[in-house]
């Protein structure tokens, strides 16, 4: 019998996340019935999006939240033989029984391509930063983009994709190995947010005539002094806000209105879910520019299944460089 450990909500996070939040439980998994499959974690995500959804939709003692990338080891089910890899939402677990519902099978993949990148490049973060820019901010070649987090996960592709766009790319990070890392990878301007002496003066020096797109990963201060340096009918995408996951008290503002009205400004909020009937054609363009060597990708990778709050803890103090990810 196989026994499956999982990492399992014991306390909602109050604030920053701690470790005693988390507990981790082992149970023993039943036999297979006819169309089960028994699937083995190989990768697995850590993601700031985990930190809100948690109080969301998920309840004390529920396995956390989260998606991996696993391999058949036992089957019952004629779609997905021993051996077959697929990309599931099971959360933080090392093996899980399925009935091959909500999974998405990997497509051929190339040998010097890791599969780790069904998480990051080319999935989830991928596809938010591949939706966010062509359905929100409709870039268009010649635009300036100005994008938070940028040495993150989704950031670091939304830069790369605008690149390819025919745009220029201003990114911020948080620290100067990520500013480096910016510039590798083609962004024409970057800055650490946590060591210009102004945010303002470095948003201007970046691009004296301000922006015509903002891809928002942080919200708070950060983008309240932004609004204040869009162009006339400027476009921002707002992914994230990752400055405020875990405030107990609400920050002030930003308030948007007068920018807004006087820019005449687009502002809209988004999840990737909104495109899933796109997803298969989207995956196909971001794994192509990958292996064109168009969109390079970073990994910050930890090893260990009982590292994985550690990881997510990490991530969440912007300690990783690209995405985050864990293998067990």
């Amino acid at each position: 019998m196989v026994r499956a450990k999982s990492w399992t909500l014991k306390k909602h996070f109050e604030g920053f996340p701690k470790t005693s939040d988390l507990e981790l439980k082992e149970v023993e998994l039943p036999k297979l019935k006819d169309g089960d499959v028994l699937f083995e974690s190989v990768f697995l995500s850590v993601d700031p999006y985990m930190r809100p959804y948690s109080r969301i939709y998920m309840k004390e003692g529920d396995i956390m939240i989260g998606s991996q990338v696993a391999r058949v080891v036992e089957s019952k089910n004629p779609t997905y033989p021993v051996g077959t890899y697929v990309v599931a939402n099971s959360g933080w677990t090392t093996h899980f029984i399925s009935d091959g519902k909500d999974l998405r099978l990997l497509p051929p993949w190339p040998e010097n391509i890791p599969r780790s990148l069904a998480l990051g490049t080319i999935g989830m973060p991928g596809l938010t930063a591949y939706f966010g820019l062509f359905e929100i901010c409709k870039i268009r070649a010649g635009d300036t983009v100005l994008v938070t987090a940028a040495a993150g996960a989704v950031g670091s592709v939304v830069g790369q994709i605008a690149k390819i766009g025919g745009c220029k790319v201003v990114g911020c990070a948080g620290s100067d190995k990520k500013v480096a890392y910016l510039k590798q990878i083609g962004f024409d301007e970057a800055f650490n947010y946590k060591t210009v002496g102004s945010l303002e003066e470095a948003l201007k020096k970046a691009s004296p005539d301000g922006y015509d797109c903002y891809f928002d990963n942080v919200g708070g201060e950060f983008s309240s002094i932004v609004l204040n340096q869009m162009k006339k009918f400027g476009r921002i995408a707002v992914c994230g806000a990752i400055s405020g996951y875990n405030d107990t008290v609400p920050q002030k503002g930003p308030y948007v209105q007068i920018p807004m009205i006087f820019k005449e400004l687009y502002m809209e909020g988004f999840i990737v879910s909104r495109w899933n009937d796109r997803r298969e054609e989207a995956l196909k363009i971001l794994l192509r520019w990958v292996v064109e060597g168009k969109i390079k990708c970073e990994e910050h990778v930890t090893e260990g299944f009982e590292k994985m709050p550690a990881a997510f803890m990490g991530l969440l103090k912007g300690e990783n460089l690209g995405k985050a990810i864990i293998k067990v």
